[in-house]
């Protein structure tokens, strides 16, 4: 970021300046670093989650890796602490408003507590968001004006980066898209209607379908080798069906094709350059991104087909990290940040990139899940 305070041009930026604290709040998991102003993660600490035990105890543990990796990163004092976390939530205030994958976490104020125990201004994003401007800043969207972030994980979330700027929408959530409807009257979902691609594509759907698969077999069909384990998993389906497994391959096949058809949809709309999957799905690599890939160019419109580019992120498990750090790093107080870091090569259309969003406009204010 600039030393106004604006955020820095995506692609890039140097290792010398204010370190920040990124937090990233995830239904299964933690993960906790110090961030400096080129996107690199130091002192990381991932640890589950453990919703179950409520947000008080999440919340005080959160805090404690928080300390762990400052003083394992060894960098001194931070200058502000970001934290990503699934939506809703008021970025202004800092609450997190009844997320779904965080139940009974009704209105924490988790940006004023993370001021209260590390003493700096917060940042708060939805972790998907957030994520996107990791990817658009440092990672396969660097040097772009135009992204789609699509994370596949325990939910489904995602970012959106248009004419170089973070589209928040009006009411500061905008990018839910994993919400989009791709089965109308379908399965459902945790945002409480019905047949949303989370309910499809998400990690825990692709577990539920699968055990209810194993439930109902097909007449005929040979026996699935899930059938002999304690708890399947989405991987465990992706590596099953990628073996041949016959049951595992329905509930894959579904997956990716519901998938593919909510991709197809975000580029006929946005007609982006690029669209960004991560998260933990994304682990299976080619057993989801070619068949994705193969149904955008069958089925957007084709100039926005030939447009668009699909890939996976490059910043893999820590994005939500490196996102929560990079809006940290946006809300250093002036003459806190780096001199501006020269900008990257010019992309594939020879522009040259503008910033990722505009700052917050408050002082003090999801990856890799299966």
């Amino acid at each position: 970021m600039t030393t106004d305070g604006s955020p820095a041009p995506a692609g890039g930026g140097t290792a010398t300046g204010t370190p920040v604290l990124a937090l990233d709040i995830g239904g299964t998991k933690l993960a906790v670093g110090v961030v400096t102003p080129d996107g690199a993660v130091h002192g990381l600490r991932v640890r589950p989650t453990r919703r179950e035990e409520g947000p008080d105890a999440v919340i005080a543990r959160l805090f404690a890796l928080g300390h762990e990796a400052v003083a394992e990163a060894g960098l001194g004092p931070v200058g502000a602490v970001g934290i990503a976390c699934g939506g809703p939530l008021d970025a202004r205030t800092g609450v997190l408003q009844s997320p779904p994958h965080l139940p009974g976490w009704d209105d924490i104020p988790i940006g004023p507590l993370a001021t209260a125990a590390f003493g700096v201004p917060f940042a708060l994003e939805n972790d998907a968001t957030a994520a996107a401007v990791a990817e658009h800043r440092y990672g396969a969207g660097r040097g772009l004006d135009s992204l789609v972030y699509l994370t596949v994980s325990t939910g489904v979330g995602g970012g959106v980066v248009l004419d170089g700027r973070l589209h928040r929408g009006a009411a500061g959530n905008g990018g839910e898209l994993g919400h989009i409807t791709v089965r109308r009257g379908g399965r459902a979902c945790s945002c409480g209607r019905r047949g949303c691609i989370e309910a499809y594509a998400s990690g825990s759907s692709i577990a539920a379908r699968a055990a209810e698969a194993l439930a109902d077999p097909v007449p005929g069909e040979a026996p699935s080798s899930l059938a002999g384990l304690p708890a399947v998993t989405a991987a465990d389906v992706s590596a099953a069906a990628a073996a041949g497994d016959a049951l595992a391959a329905r509930v894959w096949a579904e997956t990716v094709d519901l998938l593919g058809s909510a991709v197809s949809d975000l580029v006929n709309v946005l007609e982006p350059e690029l669209v960004v999957l991560g998260g933990g799905v994304t682990r299976s690599g080619g057993m989801l991104l070619d068949p994705v890939r193969a149904i955008v160019a069958r089925e957007a419109m084709p100039p926005a087909a030939r447009a668009a580019t699909v890939r996976l992120a490059a910043l893999g498990d820590v994005v939500c990290v490196v996102g929560a750090g990079a809006i940290a790093l946006d809300v250093l107080p002036a003459g806190a940040a780096p001199a501006p870091p020269a900008p990257p090569a010019p992309g594939p259309a020879g522009t040259t990139p503008a910033p990722t969003h505009p700052p917050h406009d408050h002082a003090p204010t999801e990856t890799a899940r299966v």
